[in-house]
Order: C-alpha cells, then structure tokens, then sequence
C-alpha cells in the first residue's frame, strides 16, 4: 500500500479498491450457520449507495451522527459513507452502563441516528437524544417509530454520484465515547490525522499484509480492517460482549477459513487458551494473534503459546482510546526475562514504545497540569504516571473541558495526553505498567499499586484472578485482595489458598503488611472486554464485608 493512502480512510479504501476490486473484504454470518462474503468491489457499490441515500437524505459535511450498527458489511460500508460525506460518527463503546447513554447523547446532541430496531427502540423509549436528532434512519425493519429505513432511502436517491467532503487533516472526523477504566463516560475527539496515523500505526506494528484473512473480535480492527486490505471473518458473537465469544464456535471459524490472524481481549483469548489446551488443539493455520483493552496474563500467554504454531507471534497492545497503540510487546519477551520481575511484584512489562510515540513517566499530581515542564519527569526508573505525546494522540474530550484539563498538558504545539496509568521505564526503554493511578491504595505506609501485587497473588495455584482494593479514606486505606478463585476449588480450600497468598505476599517489603483476603463468586467487569475489573464496585463489597 502507497504511503499516502494512511493519510486517510477513505484513501485507503479507494486505493485497495483500485488494486484488488475482486479480492474479499469481508465474511460475515447469515442464517442457518451460513456465512456471505463481499468482495472490496461490492462493499464499495453498498458504499457508493449508501453515500447517495444519505447525501440526498439531508446529511452534509461536519454534521453528528450516532451510528448504533454491529460489526459486518452494513457498519463499514456506513463508516466509509459518513467519512467521503465529511460527517461525523458518533461512536459508543458498548461497556458503557444503559444509565450513562442518555447523558453521552444529550451530550454529543447527534442532528441524525443510525441504528438497529433494538438501537431505535431504546432511543425512542429512553429519550436518547430527543432534542437533536431531526434525521432517524432504520437499518433493517422500522417498528413504532417515524423515520426513513436505509433500503427506503437508497431507493429514493438519485442515481447520481454525490458531492465529496474536501477534508483537511484537522477537520473533526470521529467521536467516541469510553467507558474508561472507572465507567464514566468520555467523549474522545479524532480528528482526520489521528485516524490515518493509527492505521499507518497499525500497518507498522502489525503483519498486516493485503489479503491476510484475520478474525476481529475487537471494534477497531473490526472497523479499520478493510481500509488496511484485510480478508476479515466477523465471528459470531454478541457485538456487546465480544469478550464472552464461545471459543469452539472460534475454533471453528480459525479452521473453516483458514485465518492467520486473530484480534481479541485477554478474557476471550484465556477461554479459548482453557479449550483449547483441554482438547490438545493447535490452531495451525494462525500465525499471529493480538490482544488489546488489558494486560496479558503470563498464564494465559503461556497456555495460547502451546496452541500455536512455534513461529506465531502473539502480541499484546497497551493503549487507550486516546492513543492507540502505544506500545506493544510479543509473548517470548513477556514470558521470557520480564515473567519473574511481573511475578515479584514489579510490574506488567508492556513492552517498548512505537518509535512514533513519544512516552515519558512523570510525578503522580492528582490535578491539572496545564503546561509541560521536564521538571514533571519522575526520577529514572521510578514509578510515575504515564504520559504519551504521538501522532495518534488525541488533543481534547467533546464538550468536556475540565476532563480535557486533567488529561492533557500543552508542549509546545503539540499535546502530551496523560494515561491515567502508573508505570515506569526501564534502562532497556521498555514500559512497565503498574496500575491505574485512580485505583492506586493510598495506605499510612505509602501507594500500593494493583500490577505490582495481583500478580504475586496470580502465581498461586487455585487463583484465577486477584484484584487489590482499598477500605477506608485515602491515606488511611486498609489493603484488601480480592479473589475469584478456579473453577473446582471447593469453600473448604479457600482457606488454604488465601494462607498461601498471604505467605507469597510475607515474602516482598511492599506486600509484606496486607493482611486481608476475601473470596468473591465473580469480579464485576465491564462487558465489552471482560477484563477490566471494577475494583471501586469491588471496594464496595469488601467493605461491606470488613463490617
């Protein structure tokens, strides 16, 4: 691919379009356990008609539009539409609670709403946006609500080729709202550059060559695949909770279409690891597998490991939707030298920056901090917060200016987005993550960090996952581990299993004072990826129980 066609999304299309019309963009599933394929030639007609059916419908450049579609031939064909239109989608990430979704949309307050008969149905019923949109259009069957269907209006248009957005590098060109680490919703602004800079990102970093069959589990290789020249299978699965795809349905699809690539969270990819190594499987045909949306357990790196092929790369991203990727590391390395340091206590090793990237740890401030200054910078190798300053890096939150003022330092002409994580650089220049800063446990004897303890709790054997919370005020925390324990470990031997947590814990200075292990049935998570524990609802909870 041209080095110019990463400037932009639709350029990239087009140029892909233009190099392998026959080629297929995607697989996507049907009834009766069937799938359809559509190559880039028929997903730029569906294009082509959607772009007139909206022009014609009234959408005109820099306009919002919420666009509430799963992942398959409908939503690329959609986002390619609204980006030649110069429109702007509004996008919102399906971990985000019910109860938030009204404010994100009275916020982003969208002129036109794309969605599914279930997406129309909530925005009717729940008063989503009400004030704003003026043009709600059905994708699929329309039920008790006005508005024009997607078919209706591609009948209607013209047969005439629509005017094309002239878009700068700094227009406005995707809204996104996070659920975030803590579930409060924020609205990230991409605008054109930053979207071309994550796909040439991703060209770089990724073995992502044109016609590579990959499976995409996660929303924006999903998105982004046909513009990177993908064969993309979209597996079946609940588009809201991608993590909880069955793993024999996975399997099935890895063979069935020959994919050598696969994209997915660390939940998804430790069940399939589980099924997998139950059943002696090796995934022949993959040759890479990335995970995204949290840290990769050594253990279940370890485990994917023996159901690869030996020269499959498996490698683990670390970012956030306001930079992504950052960094990334491939699993030799993960449970190579770095494993023993994570299992002691130091931390997550997530890798070394992508050249483009500018990363830099500096003093924990809980406050604004409106311009850099190198005396931000923490001491060599201490732990700090990260900050990333890149060509992907986004520069404010929608309609949130106190967020932006907390998460963003101005260097010059360019912004420096501060992540929200604790880490530390080492004297090879790799990052080690060591939790959020918001769910650091603030004790009389100083931070404790979640990545520089669960881990330790990790190695015992009958701990499938360990979460460290905080009872009590800031300062003042009491430490409390949370475990969710191993299928078939039985209440008798929870005792047994905590005694063990709590020798491993006796053995380091920093752990050697927490004193509490409570066993839950099941961490709250958030949906979309399954992995990113809700350790302030878990806080909750244990102090509920330390009463």
């Amino acid at each position: 691919m041209p080095d110019d066609t990463a400037a932009d999304l639709t350029a990239a299309f087009e140029a892909l379009r233009a190099r392998q019309p026959d080629a297929v963009a995607l697989h996507h599933p049907v009834r009766n356990g069937r799938y359809a394929e559509l190559t880039y030639r028929q997903l730029t007609e569906r294009c082509d008609a959607y772009t007139g059916a909206l022009s014609h419908a009234g959408l005109r450049p820099g306009m919002r539009t919420c666009l509430m579609v799963p992942p398959g031939p409908d939503l690329a064909a959609l986002v390619l539409a609204l980006a030649r239109l110069g429109v702007v989608p509004v996008l919102i990430d399906p971990g985000i609670a019910r109860s938030a979704l009204r404010r994100c949309l009275a916020e982003a307050a969208p002129d036109a709403f794309i969605g599914v008969p279930k997406a129309h149905a909530g925005r009717v019923l729940l008063g989503w946006a009400r004030r704003s949109v003026r043009l709600p259009v059905t994708v699929g069957r329309r039920w008790f609500w006005r508005g024009p269907t997607l078919r209706a209006l591609c009948a209607a248009a013209p047969d005439i080729p629509p005017p094309r957005a002239d878009r700068s590098p700094d227009d406005l060109a995707a809204i996104a709202f996070t659920s975030g680490s803590t579930g409060v919703p924020k609205a990230v602004e991409y605008r054109a550059r930053h979207l071309g800079a994550q796909l040439r990102l991703a060209r770089e970093t990724f073995p992502l060559e044109p016609g590579t069959v990959g499976i995409s589990t996660f929303p924006p290789f999903a998105l982004a695949g046909p513009a990177l020249g993908l064969t993309l299978v979209v597996p079946r699965m609940d588009p809201i909770r991608p993590a909880s795809a069955d793993p024999a349905v996975l399997v099935a699809e890895i063979g069935r279409f020959g994919a050598s690539g696969l994209f997915g969270a660390p939940a998804l990819l430790d069940s399939l690891s589980r099924y997998c190594a139950d059943r002696a499987l090796v995934l022949e045909p993959l040759r890479f597998v990335t995970s995204a949306g949290a840290s990769l357990d050594p253990r279940t790196a370890e485990r994917l490991r023996r159901c690869l092929p030996e020269d499959a790369l498996l490698h683990s991203a670390y970012g956030a939707t306001e930079c992504l990727p950052l960094s990334v590391i491939e699993s030799r390395e993960l449970l190579g030298e770095t494993r023993l340091p994570t299992e002691r206590g130091h931390g997550v090793c997530v890798g070394r920056p992508l050249a483009a990237n500018t990363v830099r740890v500096i003093t924990v401030s809980d406050g604004p901090i409106p311009l850099w200054s190198d005396d931000l910078l923490a001491e060599p190798g201490a732990v700090g917060e990260i900050t990333v300053a890149g060509p992907a890096v986004s520069e404010r939150y929608f309609g949130r200016p106190q967020e932006t003022a907390l998460a963003k330092i101005r260097e010059g002409d360019r912004i420096v987005h501060r992540m929200g994580d604790l880490g530390r650089l080492d004297e090879q220049g790799r990052l080690w993550l060591c939790g959020r800063t918001s769910q650091r446990v603030r004790t009389p004897d100083g931070d404790l960090c979640t990545e520089q303890v669960e881990p330790i709790a990790n190695t015992v054997p009958g701990v499938r996952r360990s979460a460290l919370v905080g009872v009590g005020a800031p300062g003042a925390q009491t430490p409390v581990l949370c475990v969710e324990a191993e299928r078939g470990i039985r209440r008798s031997q929870r005792p047994r299993v905590a005694a063990e947590v709590l020798d491993r814990f006796a053995g380091y200075p920093h752990t050697a004072a927490i004193r509490q292990v409570l066993f839950h049935p099941g961490f709250p998570v958030d949906i979309r990826h399954n992995a990113k524990i809700g350790r302030e609802r878990l806080a909750r909870w244990a102090a509920g129980r330390l009463r």
